[in-house]
């Protein structure tokens, strides 16, 4: 005991050490002037008796973004760019390591002298009445942090928000104007009462020049439309005018139908001679195609160009035709005109520029992955595509693939898996279904066939062979939501060249007999994606992702399959997999600053074998633990329930799977200095089988579940090169399921200095990407 205190002081003292030499190390100030300090932060305080706690500090967090310079980025009250920089000493004297350091790391330091403190109070000022507060008052001091460092003060007195007390819009008899008036009378948002806000008058211009660009005003803009501001009424209030810009030009003020859609499917940036090409056009439908050497199918534009000849011109068509052109993936430039019609008046000709992108690719990616926590080893992909296969912007693919899985834990050691094999697929961007679908998406909605084979050797053990195939659609409602309906996907496996060790093994133990019995899985299965984490400047985001898998659903029914009845069904002479199973993905990312971030996840399913099926095949079932779970266990190796698999008694440790899965994870992001960034976690979660299976005692669920819960913690660093992350974590666990009931709390049990704890507890993940 004494020894295990020694260990922990001499740590401790360590860690002490380093840190203090840091801390001492990058003094930010060291390197200034006499005359100079460092400006350290712009502070804004508002004060007002009308004003909750909370406005105001909702306005003051608004407001500091406003503030110009910034200062110098900072962590933990440390700046450590600026350390790196001042490390870096004197460009023309330093090796060229430590002017790398300052150049690629480094950022000088921002100094007090900088700061245009008048400047910033004019910006302030005009934030203020842009929102409706025109009596501000704004005063700004210095903060002397310390003799080498100063922050700025700005003390706002914002007075009384103005409301809107009316809006009104002009009518007169010129359609333009009688269509403003017609929108503005219902639905918009400049309303009495509300707080006046100069971008909520620039929101509401530019929504009325999208409603009035569908009504056919392709040449109207927000700048045509005023909105008058009369002050004067009193009681802190404004009254709103909203008319047409007496100076408009003519042409904004016609709506314009559509006339002849050109479309050169085969342009060059580099083309001259436009209208002589539009001389070999040839009709289809609506359409002018130019396309010499007939490289695409006309077909294709059925569902990608909205214009009709002899509508009104309607913005939301023009958009989605682009966003659809784009979306084919068969064009690299797609570039769209409008001009006046030469023989019909208040008529566009409407000109789409196509030029085509290379169809025939191939990609070659080796991809490493390492993880004390599960195996290390490599995978290489081969893939051919053809993105114009049968000239109607079909997408063909081929991808030849092998990979290794080197275990490394004492008793898989030796226990390898290799794999080989080849996917194909075909994508149509259209449905193929009975029936004429449209969407409104911009979006294409695709077809999607599928065919594959793989070899799986898991040597001195079995090796699988496994067939798959499917046929389904893929489609967007918008840049959210996303669906992927499979009508019918089918799966094969085969055992072959199973050991004497694993027959011996796995002899009356039925988790590990599942793994040699063939499975055939057919059914539909269906996919909902919903996802809101593009908007960079939202607070709080979510990615959600559900699906649902049936197998022999209806074939189980109609052939009266029930293997507790010994009426087990085959087809083929291979008995069918019958089962429901969903699975859902939950989560939660909070910024809580520019460069940090709380990234919660729940992550749940369970699957239910009936009829032809007592148990979930299983490729089917659930697995917890590894690099993307919980960490701080070996993948696959936890679970189910409260089994214990130190009590396997076998050569080797097979795999734990479940019918159901829980687990939770809540990680804090933070970005450290350059591509470095740290995390902290904690991972928590279990499996469990709907029913006993005897060689898996406690893997049952029931309703102590949550006393089986596995937790883990951690800490890691990730390498963010914006196309590439490559992450390093270490977890070590707090929560034991499978110990003993009182005992699976191991809290107390944790010891850093303790080599052998280490060896048995801290598990190391190198992977490539972020967990979730």
């Amino acid at each position: 005991m004494k020894l295990k205190e020694k260990r922990n002081k001499v740590l401790l003292l360590t860690l002490t050490g380093i840190a203090g030499f840091f801390v001492s190390s990058c003094s930010s100030t060291k390197y200034l002037k006499e005359d100079e300090a460092l400006y350290t932060k712009g502070v804004i305080k508002v004060e007002s008796d009308e004003m909750s706690k909370s406005k105001r500090k909702e306005i003051a967090e608004s407001l500091e973004g406003q503030l110009r310079p910034l200062p110098n980025s900072s962590f933990l009250g440390l700046h450590p760019k600026l350390f790196f920089y001042n490390l870096g000493g004197n460009p023309a004297k330093t090796n060229k390591i430590r002017r790398w350091l300052r150049n690629s790391l480094g950022e000088p330091p921002v100094l007090f002298n900088q700061v245009d403190m008048q400047h910033n109070q004019a910006i302030l000022v005009n934030r203020m009445e842009n929102d409706g507060y025109f009596d501000v008052q704004v005063a700004y001091d210095t903060i002397k942090v310390s003799e080498k460092k100063k922050g700025a003060l700005y003390t706002i007195q914002p007075g009384i928000q103005y409301k809107i007390n009316e809006v009104t819009f002009l009518n007169d008899s010129t359609p333009l104007q009688q269509t403003i008036y017609d929108a503005g009378t219902r639905w918009t948002r400049l309303k009495k009462d509300r707080p006046y806000s100069l971008d909520q008058i620039k929101e509401e211009r530019v929504r009325f020049d999208n409603y009035v660009k569908n009504k056919g005003y392709f040449y109207f803009s927000p700048n045509n439309l005023l909105v008058q501001v009369d002050s004067t009424v009193g009681n802190h209030q404004v009254n709103l005018f909203v008319k047409v810009k007496e100076d408009t030009p003519v042409l904004a003020t016609k709506a314009y139908t559509i006339g002849n859609v050109y479309i050169f499917s085969d342009y060059s940036l580099a083309n001259t001679h436009v209208k002589e090409d539009l001389e070999a056009a040839k009709t289809y439908k609506d359409f002018q195609i130019i396309d010499p050497q007939s490289k695409f199918k006309p077909r294709i534009y059925d569902h990608t160009i909205y214009f009709e000849k002899g509508e009104l011109y309607n913005r939301n068509d023009h958009n989605l035709s682009l966003n659809r052109l784009v979306n084919l993936g068969v064009f690299k430039y797609v570039k769209n005109q409008f001009g006046l019609s030469d023989s019909i008046n208040n008529t566009l000709d409407v000109y789409y520029f196509l030029t085509p992108d290379n169809p025939k690719s191939i990609r070659l990616e080796l991809l490493g992955k390492t993880n004390s926590a599960s195996y290390n080893g490599a995978e290489l992909n081969l893939n051919w595509s053809h993105k114009n296969f049968f000239k109607g912007a079909e997408l063909f693919s081929a991808s030849l693939y092998g990979g290794a899985d080197f275990q490394m834990s004492s008793k898989n050691k030796g226990f390898n898996v290799y794999k080989i094999g080849l996917e194909t697929s075909l994508t149509w961007p259209r449905l193929i279904a009975p029936g004429n679908f449209h969407s409104s998406s911009g979006y294409v909605p695709r077809t999607k066939a599928t065919l594959g084979g793989e070899y799986l050797e898991r040597s001195q053990l079995y090796s699988l062979t496994s067939f798959k195939g499917s046929w389904g659609y893929l489609w967007k409602e918008n840049v959210r939501k996303e669906h992927q309906f499979n009508v019918l996907e089918v799966n094969y496996v085969t055992p072959q060249n199973v050991t004497d060790l694993y027959k011996e093994t796995a002899d009356g133990n039925p988790s590990l007999e599942r793994v040699l019995d063939k499975q055939l899985i057919f059914g539909p299965t269906y996919t909902y994606t919903y996802t809101n984490t593009m908007n960079q400047y939202k607070k709080s985001t979510i990615y959600y992702r559900g699906g649902l898998d049936f197998s022999g659903n209806i074939t189980g029914l109609l052939m009266g399959a029930d293997v507790d009845k010994d009426k087990e069904k085959a087809i083929l002479g291979v008995p069918f997999s019958q089962y429901i199973k969903t699975e859902h993905d939950f989560r939660h990312y909070l910024k809580l600053s520019k460069t940090s971030q709380l990234v919660s996840r729940v992550h749940a399913g369970v699957g239910y074998a009936y009829g032809n099926s007592k148990n979930l095949p299983y490729t089917k079932q659930f697995y917890v633990g590894g690099s993307n779970s919980i960490r701080a266990f070996r993948a696959r190796t936890l679970g189910p329930g409260s089994f214990d698999p130190g009590s396997f008694d076998a050569k080797f440790i097979p795999d734990q799977s479940g019918d159901m899965l829980l687990e939770f994870n809540l990680e804090y992001r933070k970005k450290l200095v350059s591509i470095m960034h740290g995390a902290l976690f904690i991972d928590g979660g279990n499996i469990w089988n709907l029913n006993e299976i005897s060689d898996r005692p406690g893997g049952k669920i029931s309703g102590d579940f949550y006393k089986e819960i596995a937790l883990g913690a951690g800490a890691g660093l990730r390498f963010d090169i914006t196309f590439l992350v490559v992450r390093f974590d270490f977890a070590f666990p707090l929560r034991v399921p499978y110990n003993e009931p009182g005992e699976r709390w191991v809290v107390k049990d944790i010891n850093f200095g303790s080599g052998k704890w280490r060896k048995e507890n801290l598990m190391f993940n190198l992977a490539i990407g972020y967990p979730f």
